[in-house]
């Protein structure tokens, strides 16, 4: 059983920026045929899981996304040595603020918050005006 936990929410002032990350444990070659997916998601009081970025881990190589809303100030990374995960948050606005999971599932990534094998507990991230 692969398990996950995040780190690094915060509260801040928006224009400011929050590096999260997300530790694993249990994953291995074996299990995922050396392709797996993690990916960073996150829900606002009231709103769905919305997902943020993705990295996809095959072989030795890493292919990252993002979603529309945060391109160009979140930049997602994977150490796959270390099967962790990173979100850069740069340029945050109060939009950004909500409970962010990080979520894995072995083979191809999926956007739906459907369909993942793990997920951790969350870390908070509040952005003030």
């Amino acid at each position: 059983q692969v398990q996950v936990e995040e780190c690094g929410g915060g509260s801040l002032q928006a224009g400011g920026s929050l590096r999260l990350s997300c530790s694993s444990s249990g994953i291995t070659a074996r299990y995922t045929y050396n392709v797996s997916c993690m990916s960073w998601f996150r829900q606002a009081p009231g709103k769905g899981r919305e997902w943020v970025a993705r990295a996809l881990a095959r072989s030795s190589a890493t292919y990252t996304a993002h979603a529309d809303s945060v391109k160009g100030r979140f930049t997602v990374s994977r150490d796959n040595v270390k099967n962790t995960l990173y979100l850069q948050m740069n340029s945050l606005a109060p939009e950004d603020s909500g409970m962010y999971y990080c979520a894995y599932r072995p083979g191809a990534c999926v956007d739906s918050p459907n369909s993942w094998d793990s997920w951790g507990q969350g870390t908070q991230v509040t952005v003030s005006s």
